[in-house]
């Protein structure tokens, strides 16, 4: 029998999706995979259902359905994201996991650099290795996760070609504050460099913290690649919607990598979604309000049973 790809040799099973398992054989409280417990918004499931009667049962247009990306444009700018053109800045992908690495192989040639801030979401430095990149590691220093300015400087110097920022972070929860972000893109304008960002936890997040899109701090689009999801914000992991925001010039050759890799995100359920990408602030407002008390709720057990989280 032929060998099989020697650079699959490093990786194994995904770790969150094995503790999953282990968590539901054994009853458990599952931390390891981020996935809501609460269903989709009452106005996605009708329009899931209305969708799923057609006509949408074959090829939307590779790059997604031009009334998704109208509403997702719109909704991208609504809340603090920079202004862009549907047809020309955006790819919608099967979720932020393809986005990342259409991103990573948008951006990267084989032998580029890559930092990644640690500890990560595991898919980061996979991506980075299956592109034929090579991750570069920087701590993220507890109890706060803050990056130190030196060590990333240092990063940098080796000639990275990115970065991957996730804001909030998986897992930290660290929320980067503008002054943080201008200063990754400070480093990235002197050494040339993308900044791959992931966000799908945009509307997770606690005061006083506040998310800040990367892509519209001034100066950034151009060397910003912008990952996202629906899943977290609309309970809809199980769809596998996400999207890849950037430059014209970015997108046009994100968009043969897509191509190549998926086609099409699933046309019934881009239609669906439009309805999350609708909803008034209200909604966006009851999600934190739900978060916020789960988390009190999670932090009074966690003080119960002895650790002191905050």
């Amino acid at each position: 029998m032929p060998a099989t790809a020697s650079r699959l040799a490093i990786f194994q099973e995904s770790v969150i999706r094995e503790m999953t398992r282990l968590a539901n054989q054994h009853g458990a409280i599952n931390l390891a995979q981020g996935f809501p417990d609460f269903d989709p918004p009452a106005e996605l499931i009708a329009a899931l259902e209305k969708s799923a009667r057609g006509p949408f049962h074959q090829y939307s247009i590779t790059w997604g359905s031009a009334r998704f990306r109208q509403a997702l444009a719109a909704k991208i700018t609504r809340f603090g994201g920079p202004a862009i053109d549907p047809e020309k800045n955006l790819v919608t992908t099967c979720g932020s996991t393809e986005a990342m690495m259409v991103a990573m192989m948008t951006a990267c040639n084989p032998g580029d650099k890559v930092i990644v801030f640690s500890p990560f979401y595991e898919n980061y430095a996979a991506d980075a290795i299956l592109s034929g990149a090579e991750p570069i590691y920087v701590p993220l220093h507890p109890p706060h996760f803050d990056f130190d300015r030196d060590e990333l400087a240092r990063a940098f110097a080796q000639g990275a070609k990115a970065i991957v920022v996730c804001n909030p972070s998986n897992p930290t929860g660290k929320v980067f504050t503008r002054a943080e972000l201008l200063e990754i893109l400070a480093l990235a304008e002197r050494h040339d460099a993308f900044v791959i960002t992931d966000e799908p936890y945009e509307h997770i997040v606690f005061d006083p913290h506040a998310h800040t899109h990367f892509a519209a701090l001034p100066g950034a689009f151009e060397r910003t690649i912008t990952c996202n999801s629906l899943s977290k914000t609309y309970s809809i992991t199980g769809w596998r919607l996400g999207y890849v925001l950037a430059a014209p010039e970015v997108i046009a050759q994100a968009r043969k990598v897509h191509d190549f890799l998926t086609v099409g995100a699933a046309a019934p359920l881009q239609e669906a979604a439009i309805a999350g990408l609708e909803l008034p602030d209200s909604y966006y407002a009851g999600l934190r309000d739900l978060y916020t008390r789960k988390r009190g709720l999670f932090l009074g057990y966690l003080r119960e049973i002895g650790l002191p989280f905050t």
